[in-house]
């Protein structure tokens, strides 16, 4: 923001007639950087997408996983919830991709603080679905597990309460460190984004 800090302290020093030509230059300036923004938050979810589905889909042709899967009954519902996952995950991206398409071709300021807002709205679903969807499958999984192997069931009837204690925290450790990875990598475009947002504030009111 060096370069718009130069510019809006020029603006400052002159008169009206270079008012006017600041503030485009200013909400070109904003413009280009929350489409830039947008776009790393549009790569940054294909990327992880990519990464962590191909991970899921193993499901699908890795025989030894179905077996374990299928040995706690849970092949069924973890396959079921895959499919929901990477289909409200692809709608995420396209929400991102239109997003970018939107602030790069909007040509006011009231629609790009507009775009800006929408786009973190969404941001912030995304990553309370993942946090969810996370916890859910968590929950899911320590449940069978405990319940249909037999080394955990036996522990399970000795000391249910330490069990279930321990099996809480491991899901809420779960949910912690995918709060922290989501935290630093689209916080700070987030922050970047309400930075841009606050800038075009000034030019708007």
């Amino acid at each position: 923001m060096d370069e718009l800090e130069l510019l809006k302290k020029d603006w400052n020093k002159n008169g009206e007639q270079f008012k006017q030509v600041s503030e485009n230059e200013i909400y070109a300036m904003l413009q280009k950087s929350s489409s830039s923004i947008v776009k790393w938050i549009f790569i940054i979810s294909i990327v992880e997408f990519f990464v962590l589905r191909l991970m899921d889909l193993s499901l699908f042709y890795d025989e030894n996983l179905k077996n374990k899967l299928n040995q706690i009954h849970i092949y069924e519902i973890e396959k079921t919830v895959t499919i929901f996952n990477i289909l409200v995950l692809l709608a995420f991206i396209y929400y991102f991709y239109k997003n970018l398409r939107n602030i790069s071709a909007t040509s006011s300021v009231n629609n790009l603080m507009k775009d800006i807002i929408k786009t973190r709205k969404i941001v912030k679903y995304y990553v309370w679905y993942n946090l969810i969807i996370a916890g859910i499958t968590g929950i899911i999984v320590v449940y069978f597990q405990s319940k249909y192997d037999a080394n955990l069931s036996i522990l399970l009837e000795k000391y249910e309460y330490l069990f279930v204690i321990c099996c809480a925290l491991l899901v809420m450790f779960l949910i912690f460190v995918f709060y922290l990875f989501y935290k630093l990598l689209y916080g700070f475009l987030l922050r970047r984004l309400k930075r841009n947002y606050n800038e075009l504030q000034k030019i708007e009111y």
